[in-house]
């Protein structure tokens, strides 16, 4: 599984835009089908929000493929 860490300057991201910014997706479309297919965790619970707020230290797990850590920037 590829993790990767991505840091944000603001409090936090919206699921969309973390994995827009994160090339894991081209299009919001992309996520969509992932959200109805049951794909994406955050800190280990499925999701099904496309805008959910990813905060600092939470973990979004992309299938079996990607792992992603957010960390805040000061």
């Amino acid at each position: 599984m590829n993790q990767e860490t991505v840091s944000i300057h603001t409090e936090y991201i919206q699921l969309d835009q973390l994995l827009k910014y994160a090339n894991v997706l081209a299009t919001g479309g992309q996520v969509k089908v992932l959200l109805e297919e049951k794909k994406i965790t955050l800190n280990g619970v499925i999701i099904t929000e496309k805008r959910k707020k990813i905060y600092p230290n939470d973990v979004v797990i992309v299938g079996d493929e990607v792992s992603i850590t957010v960390v805040k920037e000061d």
